[in-house]
């Protein structure tokens, strides 16, 4: 975290997304304030809240994107919302602070992960133990007290005496030395093995609370504490995914969840983002009944949360004080000062995007690491077929799309894909018929693709 200044911050933001550079500075800024924050003392520190931001843009101009690749890059737990899934308790919806639990959640499977790649390798020797063991079983001498329903209850598994130890077999050891040379070497990738796997579906009960009906999830296998043994199947599969299965496992058993837990709290804590989308949709002070009663009263719920509050997960109580949110909006109807009060001074940083015109949409046509044009040369590439656009077919496409968005309703970058799309349609059909077809696309070719649908309003409204 150390190297990532804001200047550098806004450069990695700048390979993906075009333009909007003062958006970009905002949220480096915030960011890199929460480092700052983490090298001060503790008193200093628990006083430094986020300053929270408030996007003000139309659709398709890299609201969410920004927020997206900025968690990205920080390694943080990241979650988007809409706003208007959420309504006041009382209504039928989503209760505002499952938005809370959501991102724990999120932060859970980051950590998990990440500690499981740790193991990975010591996973895939196990892996490999074990289905040495499946392929040559050794033979094993139990007693009846060793079963499963008595160890249930406690009972002692006794294992009798033999009368004289079994001398080792040179050549089950040489057989078992000669399999793992090939499980290693994956020359036995294709057979076959049937594996033992645990039940994918949870024993789970849903319990609906009565503050917004919000849905909790109880395993009854955490509840009783292991004392039943989990459900297991049997499955046939290749030796290739048969490693894949026993390393996962073998993976979960040298981690300890308990930790994961811990630092998933600790990190949604004090390094979690939410993007709120469509904040503007719940503006308002509408009084009355309707679709839109509670609007004000989703704002007042979602104020606390904002504010810093404990939230209760199952994973125990999470404190959102030092939680970044980034808030977004088109704005077109209402204006952030419909927000009521205490909420917009919850945003104290408000950045307004631009609109994207033909020149921005030439620029993330070629520009962007994972711009639209390289995106669908590689798809076609893996059907041998070769396509080069033209600069001049760049600049068609740019000024049709600019166009359309502009007799129609504007909806930014987003119109790139719906005519890329339906410039390459035909090409996209055929393409498997047509293994090491080169094309190049210029202007007449977009023009005659595209040309008559933008002329013709009502088609382009349907179409594009």
């Amino acid at each position: 975290m150390e190297e990532l200044t804001p200047r550098k911050i806004v450069e990695a933001l700048d390979r993906y997304i075009v333009g909007q550079a003062e958006a970009k500075r905002s949220v480096a800024i915030a960011v890199r304030n929460r480092y700052r924050r983490e090298k001060l003392g503790p008193e200093m520190r628990d006083e430094i809240i986020p300053k929270n931001i408030l996007m003000i843009g139309p659709t398709g101009v890299g609201k969410t994107e920004i927020a997206r690749r900025l968690a990205k890059l920080v390694n943080a737990p990241f979650l988007k919302v809409e706003a208007t899934k959420y309504t006041e308790v009382g209504y039928v919806g989503r209760d505002v602070e499952s938005m809370i639990r959501d991102l724990v959640e999120t932060a859970i499977r980051m950590i998990q992960s990440a500690k499981m790649k740790q193991v990975e390798g010591k996973a895939k020797e196990l892996a490999i133990e074990a289905l040495i063991g499946l392929i040559h079983p050794k033979p094993r001498k139990e007693s009846p007290l060793s079963s499963p329903i008595f160890s249930l209850f406690g009972a002692p598994q006794v294992v009798q005496p033999e009368s004289e130890p079994r001398p080792a077999d040179p050549q089950a050891e040489s057989n078992d030395g000669s399999l793992r040379q090939r499980l290693l070497t994956d020359e036995l990738d294709a057979q076959t093995v049937e594996v033992e796997v645990e039940d994918a579906v949870p024993s789970v009960i849903e319990i609906f609370s009565p503050a917004g009906m919000e849905e909790m999830g109880i395993n009854f296998q955490d509840l009783l504490g292991g004392m039943f043994p989990k459900k297991k199947r049997k499955r046939k599969v290749t030796i290739a995914e048969a490693k894949k299965i026993i390393a996962a496992e073998e993976a979960q058993k040298l981690i300890d969840m308990d930790e994961v837990r811990r630092e998933a709290v600790h990190r949604t804590e004090q390094h979690g983002i939410i993007f709120i989308d469509e904040l503007d949709k719940i503006a308002g002070r509408e009084k009355g009944s309707g679709p839109d009663v509670s609007r004000e009263g989703v704002q007042r719920d979602i104020l606390p949360i904002i504010e810093g509050s404990t939230v209760m997960s199952k994973y125990g109580p999470v404190k959102t004080d030092h939680i970044l949110f980034i808030a977004a909006g088109a704005f077109h109807i209402s204006k952030p000062s419909d927000l009521i009060p205490e909420l917009q001074g919850r945003f104290p940083i408000r950045v307004e995007l631009t609109s994207l015109g033909e020149d921005d949409f030439k620029r993330i046509l070629v520009e962007p690491h994972n711009s639209l044009i390289r995106q669908y040369t590689a798809l076609l590439e893996t059907e041998n077929v070769k396509i080069e656009f033209l600069p001049e077919a760049i600049d068609e496409i740019s000024r049709l799309a600019a166009a359309v968005n502009e007799q129609t309703e504007n909806i930014g970058a987003r119109r790139l894909h719906t005519i890329l799309e339906r410039l390459l349609e035909d090409l996209s059909y055929e393409a498997s018929e047509k293994s090491g077809l080169k094309v190049r696309i210029d202007r007449a070719y977009v023009t005659q693709k595209l040309e008559n649908l933008v002329k013709n309003q009502d088609l382009s409204r349907y179409i594009l």
